[in-house]
């Protein structure tokens, strides 16, 4: 099968297909680049041990790429008329398996059986209207995930990626680095997709921690402190607090014991001060 990343040879497999119908509700925007696909792929640090589960293989172009390196790659697709594209496109790899369904309808635990029940990584071109709830059913998963690499919409990756005080920070930056370490490894301008998209790019490797960087005896609570500090970003840790249905004088006691001000904001807080926050609100 010719090489994906080349727009030539996208537009002809399209071509071919006539039942095929781009789907803005699929945020479908294909890879025609193949510096980009080498980049995924390197970055992904796939190995002929490897066992890749693909999220939103499109019409294999990515796919190809993680064949060629990995021992084998599970490729889940929501929509049904890019699996006789697939089927095409990935005629030629004997270790790739196509499963068609929605990522976030799957059982998890089947998936993993597929791929051998070995460590997996974890590689997709994400629809952005829907990274966040994916990333995180997969990180707060028990699956024997190593990695996770993907492409997502760029302002969302810097989130991600943001250390406290920086206006990127906030809650999804917490929930991501609580599970892994993130780190941006390329940046994918419009032109690289087809059909373009209105805005840019990023590709970000999360590589998930063997021992979490904080103890949360509580997570849920954590977690519900941190969106509560979020909520409104021009309030104090305080009133967001307090909002969310914390007592103001166990607050400012919380506060008063981890030496930080009342007029403190949330955006200031770092990961391991939020779990600190966490634990004296449980006390």
């Amino acid at each position: 099968m010719a090489d994906l990343g080349r727009a030539e040879n996208t537009i002809a497999l399209l071509q071919r297909h006539t039942e095929f119908r781009f789907q803005k509700k699929f945020g479908q925007n294909f890879l025609i680049d193949s510096h980009v696909l080498d980049r995924i792929a390197a970055a992904a640090e796939l190995t002929e041990e490897d066992a890749v589960l693909e999220i939103g293989p499109g019409i294999g172009t990515l796919t190809q790429h993680l064949a060629e390196r990995a021992g084998k790659v599970l490729a889940v697709e929501i929509d049904r008329t890019l699996i006789p594209i697939l089927e095409e496109s990935l005629a030629d790899y004997d270790n790739v398996e196509i499963l068609q369904g929605d990522i976030l309808e799957q059982n998890l635990d089947e998936l993993a059986e597929k791929l051998g029940g070995r460590p997996m990584k974890v590689v997709a071109n994400l629809p952005y209207y829907i990274t966040t709830p994916i990333l995180m059913t997969l990180l707060e998963s028990k699956l024997p995930i190593v990695s996770i690499t993907v492409m997502v919409q760029r302002e969302v990756a810097e989130r991600m990626q943001a250390s406290p005080g920086g206006k990127d920070y906030g809650a999804l930056s917490l929930a991501v680095q609580y599970y892994a370490a993130a780190e941006i490894v390329a940046n994918v301008p419009p032109h690289c997709f087809l059909p373009r998209p209105k805005v840019g790019s990023a590709v970000i490797c999360l590589k998930k921690y063997r021992e979490k960087p904080v103890q949360a005896e509580n997570e849920a609570l954590l977690f519900r402190i941190i969106r509560a500090s979020f909520n409104q970003r021009r309030k104090t840790l305080v009133n967001g607090l307090k909002n969310a249905g914390f007592a103001k004088d166990k607050i400012t006691a919380a506060l008063q014991a981890l030496e930080l001000p009342e007029t403190v904001r949330g955006e200031t807080l770092s990961l391991a001060q939020f779990a600190a926050l966490s634990a004296a609100l449980q006390a």
